[in-house]
């Protein structure tokens, strides 16, 4: 059982370190016991979301998150790698395993054409497909002494909103292609926004209105890591590491785009690999940025 359950890590690591483009800094900072089920966690986390995102069809993407959901029920019965690491991490760790229940939701709610209504709405939607894993993640940081654990499974919950909200100003131009607007449509009406494309197939923004509420949106976005960052003093030191990492590298890129919002109208915006290694060696000495 040893070797399998190494090999289900090492299955794993390698979905991390291939997947986990931003996600991997920090991860590597970690010991290995934590480094092993914070992978296993992920790789999980990342097979429902590529479920949402896949090429099935419809039908068959709603099958297979009923999968998962009863997969969850029954870890111990499972012998597939990634299953069999989940399970070994929750055995170890006190993994919030109702919280895949919570991205299973939220990878839902992407299955049809999304609309937001108003910021509350995509909070709760935030909450589900993001702080949902920042609570995954603190359940393997774990805190240092005595703390109280909801109010820390809070400051994570507000960090995964924060990283949530930079990946929706980060990919409004992708979703939107895919039928999806995750941007509040309140909001988008109060600032005289439609979200559509040009000709050239770029976010249109003849007025700049679009790129005045991104600049409204990334603020308050940077208000959710402050929430969020509270967390960290909680944290041993590799896990405030890992921690700051993980979330510096989203942060920076929520301040590119809310200095310069153009970027994100015709590309993917996205640190290079030695701005990413800056921001964990700069975690490491305990700063973030």
């Amino acid at each position: 059982m040893t070797s399998t359950i190494d090999d289900a890590y090492a299955t794993c690591l390698d979905i991390t370190r291939t997947e986990a483009r931003n996600f991997y800094y920090g991860i590597r900072l970690l010991p290995p016991p934590k480094r092993n089920a914070l992978s296993a966690l992920y790789a999980l986390a990342r097979r429902i979301d590529d479920i949402g995102d896949g090429d099935l069809p419809l039908d068959e993407k709603r099958a297979e998150l009923v999968k998962v959901r009863k997969n969850l029920g029954r870890l111990d019965d499972l012998d597939e790698p990634v299953y069999v690491a989940v399970a070994d991490a929750a055995r170890r760790y006190p993994v919030p395993l109702g919280a895949f229940e919570e991205l299973v939701d939220g990878v839902e709610t992407d299955l049809a054409d999304v609309h937001i209504a108003d910021f509350d709405e995509l909070v709760v939607y935030c909450r589900r497909v993001a702080g949902s894993v920042g609570r995954l993640c603190l359940s393997i940081f774990g805190p240092a002494g005595d703390s109280d654990f909801e109010t820390l499974a809070l400051y994570a919950d507000q960090l995964g909103i924060a990283l949530q909200q930079t990946n929706i100003l980060r990919d409004i131009r992708e979703d939107l292609t895919n039928g999806r607007v995750y941007l509040p449509a309140d909001e988008l009406e109060r600032f005289g926004v439609r979200v559509m494309l040009d000709d050239h197939g770029a976010l249109d923004d003849p007025q700049g209105r679009l790129a005045g509420y991104i600049r409204y949106a990334a603020g308050r976005a940077q208000d959710w890591y402050s929430l969020g960052w509270r967390l960290l003093p909680y944290l041993d030191w590799r896990s405030g590491a890992s921690c700051r990492a993980m979330s510096g590298i989203y942060y920076h890129l929520l301040c590119r785009i809310g200095s310069n919002p153009v970027l994100v109208y015709d590309q993917r915006l996205s640190l290079s690999a030695g701005e990413k290694a800056q921001v964990a060696l700069t975690s490491l000495a305990g700063g973030r940025s």
